[in-house]
């Protein structure tokens, strides 16, 4: 017994005894188990080969869902291999409190004795009846709602906060007991005391070493096994986590995901081949997490929270093709998981698929050209815009509906009377000026509110929406060609443009019709929406109060027009009972109904472009990053990424440069990006995404300094100091208007 102690990390089970016979069973990896039999002579030996081949052949998966029908009643197993415990145990009174362990944690520190530490965590961790018997609030309690898991929080954490400083061998046995517990609990459906002792097992601290890994794995592998309802119960128990705790558990499961695909030292885990369930049942796992977060209000951590950003390395346009072609089968990809991508995986994703339909459809055009002889011309491998400056508008709006057939290819923008060759600055530029005119006050189609900082559509009833169209079809070219824009709208509107994700066969079919909220409405017109929560919490009789009915008032182009927000509103007072109704009507017809038009038209000119599965994926928080880029600057991360002709980094006039523009406060930081690169956002792939360039042009110093767009090049003249280098370069991002010929 010595020796296998020694050598066992799982532990040790006794399974069967007679009188001078003891057999033992043990596994080293989960993968082979091994049998010691120890006896006085070889009768008895031959005695219980019968008893322990049963056994074995009878023992049950590890996973619940593996060889389901070969279980069998636990009455017909002999007598000596039956389990231990009743079907329904009833849990052992154990009367430890967390003052106490602390208590003996430090007696043990000072002595040196951690006997009694010890018993303690090989008797908890021995079962799933003992793990509740020691953390559950009351022994035999139900506790059967997703409120309460009925757990001892503060029990737990200190019992996992002090695992990490106890000896090897008490570390050692928890270990072997959750091996165990593991090999044990497999019987029939699971009660909520299996869920809680899976609850408590999964915050163990022990996961982070690659020595525990296959434990872990396991541990994983079970609670991904389990029926939907345990999960509903796990993720409303996740929910009640602290935050420290709750990211704990999500940088473990990261953790665990990383290392096994990108093992530091390979040969500590096994072949991959063996453990391919490995990862979808961690990233299952995950999933329950991510949920107890999405329904947080607020969010216990960011959802960037949930990116795994070691996929960013692997070209995921395969698992994207198996996901398509199998959607959310049991083949395991990693789309159907899409909080675990980052927004920089998800644009690949998005411009690789674009691509593809772009190359698609240059090769459709030129395969109908040369089917009928006619003769081939390069432009029509691309999306061609020729707009002049002056019908910027009506120009773009006749160009995009004449050639709907090209949105998918790439975009050249020229500009009629002007020399010059679309190398990505023009583009830009027609973006920039195109979305400044647009969204003028005095244009119409967006009205600025000053409260929220953010525009919102205009409720006039109009009979032609195509330049609403236009402002959707210029997102979804920006997304598709890489360009940032300085669009301000608020958050709902990304959630509009994912109802539903992809756009409906039926034309007719209703888009953008979100289900929003008053912390929506909040974000847009925060006045109402105080006004209206004052509302919800009155302690009054609201219809005295109040006097107000299921209508609402609304100025069109200076007509004040009533609309009812249910049949016979007018007439219908609100009151403490139906003011819930009223809130959500008024709000449902703010963001939504009074709107429709100009939204669906919107979401239609998004959608003509950026039609692609890879939409499913993103959240709207993702869509808002990709149209709009970050608003997020770094300059010191600029500082480190940046390139220089003419110049280096250690010249006096780049280092006087860095000094002034990393003192700029974020106003003039953000015309200088939009200076330099046309626009004042940073792209999803950070600043290192920008390839800023820093030249020296060799002019008088009286110059100010100039700036290639299309380049995102800056070209500064040696300025002989850092203070006429601040005068000449404030005087020239704030003064820089549209991009001069080059």
């Amino acid at each position: 017994s010595s020796d296998i102690g020694a050598v066992l990390v799982p532990g040790i089970e006794l399974v069967a005894s007679q009188k001078n016979i003891m057999v033992l069973i043990f596994s080293s990896n989960f993968e082979m188990f091994y049998i010691c039999i120890i006896c006085s002579n070889l009768s008895n030996l031959r005695k219980m080969e019968t008893v322990i081949f049963n056994y074995l052949r009878e023992l049950p998966p590890i996973c619940p869902d593996v060889r389901q029908k070969q279980r069998i009643s636990i009455d017909v197993l002999p007598p000596e291999v039956k389990a231990r415990f009743a079907s329904d145990p009833i849990i052992p009174i154990r009367t430890k409190t967390a003052k106490e362990f602390q208590e003996d944690i430090e007696k043990a520190t000072i002595s040196g004795d951690w006997k009694q530490v010890h018993d303690f965590y090989l008797t908890t961790f021995d079962s799933f009846l003992e793990l509740n018997a020691a953390f559950k609030k009351e022994a035999n309690a139900p506790y059967n709602t997703i409120e309460d898991s009925g757990i001892n929080t503060k029990f737990v954490n200190a019992v996992y906060d002090a695992l990490l400083h106890t000896p090897p061998d008490t570390q050692k046995s928890v270990l072997k007991g959750i091996i165990n517990s593991l090999l044990r609990e497999w019987k029939g459906p699971r009660t909520k005391d299996d869920l809680r002792a899976y609850f408590i097992l999964v915050q163990n601290p022990q996961y982070t070493s690659t020595a525990t890994y296959v434990i872990y794995a396991h541990l994983l592998r079970q609670i991904a096994a389990l029926a939907e309802a345990d999960h509903h119960f796990l993720m409303h128990w996740f929910k009640k986590l602290s935050q420290k705790r709750f990211k704990q558990l999500v940088e473990r499961l990261q953790f665990f995901i990383t290392t096994r695909l990108f093992p530091a030292k390979p040969e500590e885990l096994p072949p991959m081949a063996k453990c391919s369930w490995w990862i979808p049942s961690a990233t299952k796992v995950l999933s329950l997490l991510n949920a107890a977060n999405s329904i947080s209000s607020p969010p216990i951590i960011p959802f960037s929270d949930f990116y795994n950003l070691t996929l960013d390395h692997i070209d995921f346009m395969e698992d994207y093709q198996t996901w398509q072609a199998h959607g959310n089968s049991n083949r395991f990809t990693f789309c159907q998981f899409p909080f675990i991508l980052s927004t920089v995986v998800k644009k690949a994703v998005i411009q690789r698929d674009s691509e593809q339909q772009m190359i698609s459809m240059a090769r459709q055009t030129l395969v109908d050209k040369v089917s009928r002889r006619q003769r081939v011309d390069m432009s029509l491998l691309f999306l061609n815009i020729k707009v002049r400056r002056l019908q910027l508008v009506s120009d773009s709006l006749d160009e995009l509906s004449r050639k709907r057939a090209d949105l998918k290819k790439k975009l050249k923008v020229t500009f009629v009377g002007e020399a010059g060759l679309d190398m990505g600055g023009l583009t830009k530029e027609w973006f920039l000026l195109l979305i400044r005119q647009i969204f003028h006050t005095d244009y119409g189609m967006f009205t600025y509110v000053k409260d929220s900082q953010c525009h919102w559509f205009s409720s006039w009833k109009c009979d032609n929406c195509s330049e609403f169209r236009l402002v959707g079809a210029l997102m979804g070219l920006a997304v598709y060609n890489s360009i940032t824009l300085d669009i301000r709208f608020p958050p709902c509107v990304y959630k509009k443009l994912l109802t539903p994700p992809i756009m409906p066969c039926d034309p007719d079919a209703p888009v953008g019709m979100a289900t929003l909220t008053l912390d929506d409405l909040q974000q847009i017109m925060p006045d109402l929406a105080h006004g209206l929560g004052e509302l919800l919490s009155y302690e009054g009789n609201v219809e005295e109060d109040f006097y107000t009915t299921f209508q609402v008032f609304q100025e069109e182009l200076g007509i004040v027009k009533s609309y009812n927000l249910k049949p016979g509103g007018d007439k219908i007072p609100v009151t403490n009972q139906n003011r819930k109704e009223y809130v959500q009507l008024y709000i449902d017809f703010l963001l939504n109904k009074s709107i429709y038009r100009q939204f669906a038209a919107f979401y239609h000119g998004f959608h003509s472009v950026c039609a692609s599965n890879a939409l499913m994926l993103l959240r709207p928080e993702e869509v808002e990053i990709l149209v709009c880029g970050s608003p997020n600057l770094d300059m010191s991360s600029l500082q480190r990424v940046a390139q220089y002709e003419g110049y280096s980094k250690t010249d006096p006039t780049v280092r006087a440069f860095w000094d002034v523009v990393l003192a700029f406060p974020l106003e003039l930081q953000k015309r200088l990006l939009h200076f330099t690169t046309g626009s004042d956002r940073v792209p999803v792939g950070g600043m290192a995404d920008l390839n800023f360039k820093i030249s020296k042009i060799d002019v008088s110093t009286d110059w100010l300094p100039v700036s290639h767009t299309c380049f995102n090049q800056i070209c500064l003249p040696p300025y002989k100091s850092k203070k006429e280098l601040r005068q000449k370069l404030t005087i020239a991002i704030s003064n820089a208007e549209g991009f001069g010929l080059e």
